[in-house]
């Protein structure tokens, strides 16, 4: 996981002192000129041009699509034997520390699948059906107590935190908004939509598991509003499904590159997981319990 997060790092702030990854999320929801269009252009060919690059040269072969699901299986049970992040917020984070973790991941949870629609105009129509399904859940198939980012909203409201995405501009670190803008790239101007294909596939296979920590944690620390955790337990099983097919349907209809998807899955992979290390870690720090 530490290529992406290494990668990440080399971004220097501009002479405002803002950091290139929170003003590529800003540009990203806005409305894009030329010149910003350039700027973006710009911040993502030092940081995710390279990265792909680099994860494109050193994979492993993927020759078919059921190689693809065998390596894909691999890094998901490699994922799933736990990491201490994981262990520690789970099981001994103070609320304070699990509040901050969070905070760091509002922008994510308020914004839930925003950025995956430019995507479907890329696919074969029944590729388009599959991540459909996806999105429509996503977005409490119309019913806003069922949306992903009202769950989250009412998650923020009990721990005390802002519920629009303004709130946390500022707070954020740069390795979330990695994360977040990474699916802007994916969708809108990678060259082959399988790295897309690829990366969310990984997501949707990953959180059941990722998310039991943040359900134990709301557990043991009385939290009421955990049901954005325990949604995804849920409903990201089906998703995965729906992805696998999406591929299958891609692959019926135009060909597949098997490789991309994999490079799509570890690019998820290191991004998501160096901001998740992080945002535990700093929040032990503030705590004064950093590990040792």
């Amino acid at each position: 996981m530490s290529t992406a997060t290494d990668t990440a790092r080399t971004s220097p702030p501009d002479a405002g002192g803002e950091s290139a990854h929170r003003e590529l999320f800003r540009h990203n929801r806005a409305l894009l000129d030329s010149r910003l269009l350039a700027r973006v252009e710009e911040i993502e060919r030092g940081w995710i041009l390279p990265l792909v690059d680099s994860l494109d040269s050193s994979g492993e072969p993927v020759p078919d699509r059921a190689a693809w699901q065998r390596l894909l299986d691999g890094l998901l049970a490699e994922e799933r034997a736990g990491s201490p992040s994981g262990e520690y917020l789970a099981d001994h984070a103070t609320r304070e520390e699990f509040t901050f973790v969070v905070r760091e991941f509002a922008l994510d949870g308020l914004t839930e699948a925003q950025n995956f629609f430019p995507a479907v105009p890329r696919l074969p129509i029944k590729a388009q059906m599959a991540v459909m399904r996806v999105l429509i859940d996503e977005f409490g198939c119309g019913n806003l107590q069922q949306a992903h980012s009202q769950l989250y909203r009412l998650l923020l409201a009990e721990l005390g935190l802002p519920q629009e995405p303004e709130g946390f501009l500022d707070t954020t670190g740069d390795e979330t908004f990695q994360f977040l803008n990474v699916f802007y790239w994916l969708t809108q101007r990678a060259p082959h939509v399988e790295y897309f294909l690829g990366a969310l596939a990984y997501l949707e296979a990953s959180i059941p598991d990722a998310f039991t920590h943040q359900a134990r944690a709301c557990e043991r620390l009385g939290i009421r509003q955990g049901r954005y955790y325990t949604e995804h337990l849920h409903i990201d099983t089906f998703h995965m499904q729906e992805m696998q097919l999406a591929i299958k349907e891609y692959e019926a209809a135009y060909g597949l590159d098997p490789a991309r998807l994999w490079t799509g899955a570890r690019l998820l992979s290191g991004l998501i997981g160096g901001a998740f290390d992080v945002a535990v870690a700093r929040a032990r720090e503030l705590s004064g319990r950093a590990a040792a």
